[in-house]
């Protein structure tokens, strides 16, 4: 019998190679954006509250967890083209007509959420054709499956080794990998690791623009170097670092949908506007892997370098002892100033 962890990591692969899933015996659902099939076609889709509001089908107070599924009907069926227009607001200056449609009831709300979370994991935009014809065989999976997946009692320690890197030479890389989830995160410990004395620890999610094109429109490239370098003081004096690195690409909606957003941010959209457009949630990094990796590394208390309270009380809660908050804070670029604007105004940065 198939555990529920592995039913979600086959629904993920369905999901981004463009096949159906079946959550709770309820209803199929095909992705719109990788979606395959000729002549698949439904009447209804499930899409985001966030793109519902932009469609005129809920007010702003019903979308305000814009990742929320909303069920509409359209006056005439939906096909692959047609739901991919629909599902990605990029494309609304491309295609400014669309509808008439009506919002319906949504009796399975909870496998429908589920749907929307399974699509963020993926990369892929929030949105499915309902229960279409010509769309193949389905992956099946219940809503309650997700929490077997994301169970962090799966990660554990892959390999480790020494690795001197340019802010210090003396350091080590610890790798990190569950059976169910493709994503594999690492630490790298700078110094000799002391359990009588406090880490310094920094949190920093996967940015390939920033860490390696060296993106000017965020600050993730210039804080990790920033980072190992207070990690390699820390060290000369007695202390040691760890860098937390995650596979959580643009805060954990992936790297595709976070270039939809720096799209949507070209059109005027702050970074906050433009993930929630896209119906995906502003804040969706997993910071219980992140208490799962110190638990792995032996690390009962830290010092967090960060500019955000509200990291703290997510490690808190996930039972992390956070001994101080260390600021971690760069000066702006012209690229990001608004960038950063937006962290201190709506998501309570201290900057």
């Amino acid at each position: 019998m198939t555990s529920p962890a592995r039913r979600v990591a086959q629904a993920l692969d369905a999901l981004r190679h463009g096949w159906p899933i079946v959550l709770e015996g309820a209803f199929i659902l095909l992705p719109a954006e990788t979606g395959l099939g000729q002549g698949a076609m439904s009447r209804t889709m499930l899409i985001s509250a966030a793109r519902a509001v932009t469609l005129k089908l809920a007010n702003q107070r019903e979308a305000a967890v814009p990742e929320a599924p909303v069920l509409i009907r359209g006056a005439e069926p939906f096909d692959l083209g047609a739901a991919r227009a629909l599902a990605d607001p990029a494309l609304d200056l491309t295609y400014p007509m669309k509808g008439p449609f009506l919002a319906e009831p949504l009796e399975q709300a909870e496998a429908a959420a589920a749907a929307m979370e399974l699509a963020r994991l993926a990369g892929i935009l929030p949105a499915f054709l309902v229960d279409p014809a010509e769309a193949g065989e389905a992956v099946s999976l219940s809503a309650q499956d997700l929490a077997a997946w994301k169970d962090t009692a799966h990660l554990a320690i892959a390999a480790r080794a020494r690795l001197p890197v340019a802010a210090a030479e003396e350091a080590e890389i610890v790798a990190f990998r569950s059976a169910d989830d493709l994503r594999e995160h690492v630490a790298l410990v700078i110094g000799a690791q002391n359990g009588d004395r406090a880490p310094l620890v920094r949190l920093h999610s996967e940015c390939l623009t920033g860490d390696i094109l060296g993106s000017l429109k965020c600050d993730c490239g210039p804080q990790l170097d920033a980072a190992l370098r207070e990690m390699a003081k820390e060290a000369g004096q007695g202390g040691w670092g760890v860098l937390l690195y995650l596979r959580q690409e643009g805060r954990g909606i992936g790297l595709i949908n976070k270039l939809r957003a720096y799209e949507l941010q070209d059109q005027g959209f702050d970074t906050v506007d433009a993930n929630n457009r896209l119906g995906l949630p502003t804040e969706a990094r997993d910071f219980p892997v992140a208490a799962r990796m110190l638990d792995l590394l032996g690390v009962p208390a830290i010092r967090l370098m960060t500019n955000n309270p509200a990291k703290v009380e997510a490690l808190r809660e996930a039972g992390v002892t956070v001994t101080e908050r260390v600021p971690h804070q760069l000066p702006p670029n012209p690229h990001n100033a608004r960038y950063l604007a937006t962290k201190r105004d709506r998501t309570g940065h201290l900057l």
